[in-house]
């Protein structure tokens, strides 16, 4: 796919550093920038610091507390997070933790960071494609993504294996708890339930009006970065930088990993 290394949105600073936040997260890890571009502008109209009402769901992709701290742990370390990997447990009972309310804080607030929120979703879907394409044995799309988002990916695996069998079965009867939920999604304005595929080609058509509905106000410079090439984010200029003193023969003092983890969070306040 094509790599944006520069966007320019008419919706000023903050619209620009989002797009370009989601661009760099699609060419570090491969998923699809119109499906993160969607993703974002249904989950929060591509507002950073978007709150839920009625959850713990914040940033741009709205992720809860334990999703959040469930895809840091996994994959925050490849993104100079390793002080916030290293602090998160898993409990018995499968739940994530931190011990320190302030650092558990801190974690989360990480959520309103548009470079940090843009690479944990994209790795997040990149997890849930894996994992589908190994069940389903085919090519996941950017649909059966959002659907892992919505089910979570053992619910979407369940559901795309009914819908690759008989798509025109209705799907409430699967899914009793989230039809409950979400009548909309699975009952038509007659209260008829809706068959898996009716279901499924509603997501992507409100995936593809998420990306429609910005599209006109974004140009794109296809300047593409060399193959594998990694781009830089604050809490790689950290990691550098620290492990560049620790290495100092004349340096008595070492950066601790609070200090870079300040160090950081001002950076991502900052904007840099």
């Amino acid at each position: 796919m094509s790599a944006f290394a520069d966007i320019t949105a008419t919706t000023g600073s903050t619209g620009n550093r989002v797009t370009n936040a989601i661009a760099m997260a699609s060419r570090r890890t491969g998923v699809d920038f119109a499906y993160l571009l969607g993703q974002a502008k249904i989950e929060s109209s591509l507002n950073p610091t978007a709150r839920a009402a009625t959850s713990s769901a914040t940033g741009l992709y709205q992720f809860i507390d334990q999703s959040w701290l469930a895809v840091v742990d996994k994959h925050g370390s490849e993104y100079g997070l390793g002080w916030a990997a290293d602090a998160i447990s898993q409990g018995r009972n499968g739940r994530y933790y931190v011990s320190d309310p302030d650092l558990r804080q801190q974690i989360l607030d990480l959520r309103k960071h548009p470079e940090t929120a843009s690479v944990m979703a994209a790795e997040h879907a990149a997890d849930n494609k894996a994992y589908l394409e190994s069940k389903l044995g085919r090519e996941a799309q950017p649909v059966d993504l959002y659907l892992a988002h919505f089910l979570g990916v053992g619910g979407a695996s369940k559901f795309l294996s009914v819908h690759d069998r008989a798509p025109g079965a209705t799907a409430a009867s699967l899914f009793p708890a989230a039809a409950r939920a979400n009548r909309s999604i699975f009952y038509d304005k007659q209260g008829n339930a809706c068959s898996f595929a009716e279901i499924r080609d509603r997501f992507a058509a409100k995936l593809q009006k998420g990306t429609d509905s910005f599209g006109a106000d974004i140009q794109y410079a296809d300047a593409s970065l060399p193959s594998g090439a990694r781009t830089v984010q604050p809490a790689d200029y950290v990691r550098i930088e620290t492990q560049r003193l620790s290495q100092q023969p004349d340096i008595t003092v070492r950066p601790q990993p609070q200090t870079a983890r300040l160090a950081y969070l001002m950076l991502a306040t900052l904007g840099r």
